[in-house]
C-alpha cells in the first residue's frame, strides 16, 4: 500500500472575492462564506481579513494557526476528533495550500500577548510573516463562557482551513511529496523523536484526536498522522515558544529526520508525550517515554518541548531517563538569559550529558517600526503602546520566533 502523498498547491496570492476558489496560485476567499463557517452562538461577531508578506500590517494577540488542508470533499477526514470521527478512513492524498495560513487573533484568558509583523525585521522571525494569512477576529457573545469561545474559535478555524483546502481538490498540484515511512535501513542508527505537548488545562492545552493528552501515557504514532492534523493546539502561553497546529502538521524535526532517512540514519518513529504540572507526574511520564523509546528500538532520540521554564524540566527529565538506558539524545531549548544574554539559560538543565541545541534568547530585544494597520486589537498592552506604533519588544512576543520544534532561524554563539 502506498503511503502519504502530499498534493502541494503553492499559494502565491490571496484576495477577498465573491466566491472561494483556488487557481494558478491565487486563493480567493469569500468573506461572507468564511464568516459564516466560523460563526457560532458563543461568538458575538466574526471578521475575516487577509494579509500578505510585505504588507504594513501587525497581527496582535495571535492564537492558533492552521494550514489549509483537505483529504476530500468536506475535508475528507482531516483534523480527526474535530471535523471527523477518529476512525473515519482518511485516504492517502492530502491537498495542502502551502504558503497560506488561517489564524485567529484576539483576547482569550491566559493568553500571553504576541505579534506577527508582515513586514520589517520581525517578519523574518515568525513563519507567519511569510505566509498569506486569512485572519479571523472575533468578539465574545455576552452570555458565553470563555471556554465556549475558545472551543468555537478552534472548530471554526479548522472548518475554514478544510473549506479552503477543498478549493484545490480539482487543481493540478505543483508538486507531489511522498515522505518515507519510518523503519530500519540496514545498519543505520535508528533515530526517533519525542514531541512534548503542553497539558496545563484550559487555554494551555494541546489536543490529540480531539482530546487532551493530560493523564495519558506517552504514545507512539505514525508520523503520517501529523499530516492528517491529529495534533491541534489550544495553548496560548509564551508566543515565541508555541507550537501552533500549523507547526505540528509541518513538524520540522520530523521533516529533518525524513530527509536524512536512508542517508546517515533511519527514522525510527515518533512519540507524543504530555507535559504534566506536578513533579512526580513529570518523572513518571519521562520514565515511561524512555521505556517506549527503548522498546521501540530507538538508538538515539531528538526531544522537543512546548512552553517556558516549567517545560524545560519535562525535556531534561526525559534526557536523563534515556541516558539511564544508554540512549543518546539531543534537546531543543530556547535560552532565557536576560536582555544581555548573560543569565542562566535553562531553568532546569539535565544532569546527564546531552546535545543541547539553542533556539535563541527569549529576552533579546528587537526594535519594530510602526505599521499602517493592525489586526487582532488596537493596543499592545505589554508595550503600553498602540498596536501600530514603533516599539521595542523582546523576541519572546514574536509568534514562533524560538519555535521549540525547530522552525526558527535564531541560535546563540559565543561572542567573537
Amino acid at each position: 500500500m502506498a503511503g502519504l502523498q502530499r498534493m502541494i498547491h503553492n499559494v502565491r496570492e490571496v484576495e477577498l472575492g465573491d466566491a472561494t476558489s483556488y487557481s494558478d496560485g491565487r486563493l480567493t476567499v469569500s468573506r461572507d462564506e468564511a464568516q459564516d463557517i466560523v460563526a457560532h452562538p458563543a461568538l458575538g461577531q466574526v471578521r475575516v481579513s487577509v494579509t500578505s508578506p510585505g504588507d504594513s500590517v501587525r497581527i496582535v494577540k495571535p492564537l492558533d494557526v492552521v494550514e489549509p488542508r483537505s483529504k476530500g470533499p468536506g475535508g475528507g477526514g482531516i483534523y480527526p476528533g474535530w471535523l471527523a470521527d477518529v476512525d473515519q478512513p482518511r485516504g492517502e492524498e492530502t491537498h495542502v495550500l502551502r504558503g497560506a495560513a488561517v489564524l485567529a487573533a484576539g483576547f482569550l484568558p491566559r493568553l500571553e500577548e504576541g505579534l506577527i509583523d508582515m513586514s520589517g525585521p520581525a517578519s523574518d522571525l515568525s513563519p507567519f510573516g511569510s505566509t498569506h494569512n486569512i485572519v479571523v477576529e472575533f468578539e465574545k457573545a455576552d452570555d458565553a463562557s470563555w471556554e465556549a469561545v475558545d472551543d468555537a474559535i478552534r472548530r471554526g478555524l479548522l472548518r475554514l482551513a478544510a473549506h479552503l483546502g477543498d478549493a484545490a481538490l480539482e487543481a493540478e498540484p505543483d508538486t507531489v511529496e511522498e515522505p518515507p515511512a519510518p523503519g530500519p535501513v540496514g545498519d543505520l542508527p535508528r533515530v526517533g523523536a519525542i514531541i512534548n505537548l503542553q497539558t496545563q488545562g484550559s487555554f494551555k492545552d494541546v489536543f490529540v484526536y480531539g482530546k487532551t493528552l493530560a493523564n495519558c501515557l506517552p504514545t507512539l504514532v505514525d508520523p503520517d498522522e501529523l499530516d492528517d492534523g491529529i495534533v491541534v493546539s489550544g495553548q496560548y502561553g509564551h508566543p515565541a515558544l508555541r507550537n501552533p497546529s500549523y507547526m505540528h502538521a509541518n513538524n520540522p524535526v520530523v521533516a529533518a529526520l525524513r530527509r536524512r532517512h536512508g542517508g546517515d540514519l533511519a527514522f525510527a518513529g515518533l512519540v507524543l508525550s504530555p507535559e504534566p504540572v506536578q513533579q512526580g507526574a513529570k518523572e513518571h511520564i519521562s520514565a515511561r517515554a524512555a521505556d517506549l523509546c527503548r522498546v521501540a528500538g530507538f538508538d538515539a532520540v531528538v526531544i522537543t518541548k512546548e512552553g517556558g521554564g516549567n517545560a524545560d524540566n519535562d525535556l531534561s527529565l526525559k534526557i536523563d531517563a534515556l541516558a539511564d538506558y544508554g540512549i543518546p539524545t539531543a534537546g531543543l531549548f530556547a535560552e532565557m538569559s536576560g536582555p544581555g544574554g548573560t543569565g542562566t539559560p535553562v531553568v532546569s538543565p539535565p544532569r546527564s550529558d546531552a546535545t543541547m541545541v539553542s533556539l535563541g534568547n527569549y529576552d533579546e530585544q528587537v526594535s519594530l517600526p510602526a505599521v499602517e494597520r493592525a489586526l487582532g486589537g488596537d493596543r499592545l498592552h505589554d508595550a503600553d503602546a498602540d498596536a501600530t506604533a514603533e516599539v521595542e519588544v523582546p523576541v519572546a512576543v514574536i509568534l514562533c520566533a524560538l519555535n521549540p520544534l525547530g522552525w526558527g532561524h535564531l541560535t546563540c554563539r559565543e561572542a567573537a
